[in-house]
């Protein structure tokens, strides 16, 4: 168990994220206490990473795809766009699994539910961005459900908790990104925003401090940028 901890550190530090991810979970299943803050922190590390860097191809293919191009490297960006979906899926599937059959039937505390939820919902929100038709839908509707038992469970939480700022980030993202419901979006995130200021000065840990007015600031920063574009829109259209 120590063992399978230190390598996973160690995978870290190295940027092996495969190797994070493997050495985590046979840290869960040797019975390692994977809901300590740490321990859930590097795994959700672990997972995000090493699905990174499919989804940053799978966004350069789309962007290439748009480029005139020959027919025979329109074919082979078709090749790596599949290859990149499939990579995505398998590893939010993964993710998926693991946070539905280990992580959250273990939890028991709000922090720990919260942050399972967020990331379930996270993992099928990366599958909802690459898949197509009615596999879209699906990921949609359940990236949905997962991140709405997030915000239930947060109402535990102070508003300027940065596991509860974060699910209103990624929640907010995914109304905007995924939806397309901007006014949903500004509207989640303006929100957690009003409401973590009110309550900033109320932190007493500098490391809390420090992730809340992170998060504020990435909050406020896509309300800028969301309400601006909305504008443009308007603009644009009469």
């Amino acid at each position: 168990m120590e063992r399978a901890l230190c390598k996973a550190k160690t995978a870290e530090n190295l940027e092996k994220y495969e190797d994070v991810v493997s050495s985590m979970k046979e840290f869960i299943e040797l019975g390692g206490d994977i809901h300590e803050a740490q321990n859930r922190n590097l795994l959700s590390v672990g997972y995000k990473n090493t699905v990174g860097v499919h989804r940053n191809a799978w966004r350069t293919i789309s962007s290439l795809e748009k480029a005139d191009s020959k027919e025979i490297e329109k074919e082979i960006l078709k090749e790596y766009k599949k290859q990149a979906v499939d990579e995505i899926v398998k590893i939010c599937t993964d993710a998926v699994d693991l946070i539905t059959n280990k992580l959250l039937p273990g939890a028991q505390t709000t922090e720990c539910k919260v942050f399972y939820h967020k990331m379930k919902g996270d993992y099928y929100r990366y599958m909802a961005e690459v898949v197509d038709g009615d596999d879209k839908e699906d990921k949609k509707e359940k990236a949905k459900e997962a991140y709405q038992e997030a915000v239930k469970a947060s109402e535990d939480l102070g508003k300027t908790d940065p596991i509860r700022l974060g699910l209103a980030l990624n929640f907010s993202v995914f109304y905007y990104e995924i939806l397309n419901d901007s006014d949903e979006a500004c509207k989640l995130a303006k929100k957690a925003f009003d409401d973590g200021i009110d309550e900033l000065d109320t932190l007493s840990s500098t490391s809390a401090y420090k992730d809340s007015t992170l998060i504020l600031q990435l909050l406020r920063d896509n309300l800028n940028l969301w309400t601006t574009e909305d504008k443009e829109d308007d603009e644009e259209a009469s």
